[in-house]
């Protein structure tokens, strides 16, 4: 479920505290990179459970109405549109969330402020009075308002940031590829009774573990070997006047040519290309680029780049 330049960058991040010699050895960069890939999952986890905060809210609301002291006719029979969305429901009623959370120990007690706050901010929006007063629904709109509400209202509220953020340092900086995960896990699912559809998580985290650990484990094994093959090719450059956050892309995608069969070459190239834009100078991404191109020229020549699958070497 994360996205492979999400892992490709927090390897880099690893890889980067290793060589400023922060956080200990390489075993111990190691543990705490696997921690960063599964802190992802909680916060993920986390914000998944608000759509079930905001339907218990909702189901508070009417029950207030109708407890008033003088009720209206709209108070005594209030629409349950909203708390009876059938997505809303398989959310809210999730036993797969029910468990990761407990696993996870993730929660949102003692959050009521913050609860009450986002849930009047979602009551207020356009969206929700539009979705309430429209003459019917169907599974379609029925999905759509929650990615709406989600995308718009949830995922854009400030106290939901400054909540994760005072909760973990790290989590602020993976907020948007959760709410990201938020969105595709509603997004894709069926109106079907059932559960949501986590059963794969631990799947997925699995092989999401051993690209990450092998990228990390076989980058750190090639450095004195890899890094002679780039200043090589490097102009002018020793290794030690190689900005170190370009050296560690170029090892690392090195590295990915040469481990990872799968994965076409082409795409290897694009990505750390892209986390050079993000994490290295304004003319890294040329350098690197023009690096890898010879490089990756000479491993298919020399068989060092080996891909299973009919184009995989070309593309």
């Amino acid at each position: 479920m994360l996205n492979r330049r999400f892992l490709r960058t927090k390897v880099f991040q690893a890889l980067y505290a290793l060589e400023q010699g922060a956080g200990g050895g390489a075993a111990k960069n190691e543990k705490e990179l696997l921690l960063g890939v599964e802190r992802t999952y909680d916060l993920y986890v986390h914000v998944l459970q608000l759509f079930g905060e905001m339907r218990r809210l909702a189901e508070n609301r009417i029950e207030d109405r109708k407890a008033k002291r003088m009720p209206s006719k709209e108070d005594l029979a209030p629409s349950r549109r909203f708390v009876d969305n059938p997505f809303l429901v398989k959310l809210s009623e999730s036993r797969q969330l029910l468990e990761e959370s407990d696993r996870r120990k993730v929660g949102w007690m003692g959050e009521k402020d913050l609860l009450t706050q986002l849930y009047k901010r979602i009551e207020a929006s356009n969206e929700y009075v539009a979705y309430m007063a429209a003459p019917q629904t169907d599974t379609a709109a029925d999905r759509a308002i929650l990615v709406d509400l989600f995308t718009e209202h949830i995922a854009q509220y400030e106290g939901l940031h400054e909540h994760v953020e005072a909760r973990s340092i790290h989590w602020l900086e993976d907020l948007d590829l959760a709410c990201t995960m938020v969105k595709r896990t509603v997004e894709t699912m069926g109106p079907e009774p059932g559960d949501i559809g986590l059963a794969d998580l631990n799947t997925e985290m699995a092989e999401e573990r051993e690209f990450v650990t092998t990228l990390y484990r076989n980058t750190v094994a090639g450095k004195e070997k890899d890094e002679q093959l780039i200043a090589e090719r490097a102009k002018n450059w020793e290794a030690e006047r190689i900005a170190l956050s370009d050296m560690l892309l170029m090892r690392m995608a090195v590295t990915e040519a040469r481990t990872f069969d799968q994965i076409p070459v082409k795409v290897t190239l694009n990505e750390y290309i892209e986390i050079a834009k993000a994490y290295s100078t304004p003319k890294s991404k040329n350098f690197i680029n023009g690096i890898l191109d010879k490089l990756f020229a000479e491993m298919k020549a020399d068989g060092s780049i080996h891909k299973v699958g009919r184009g995989l070497l070309e593309s």
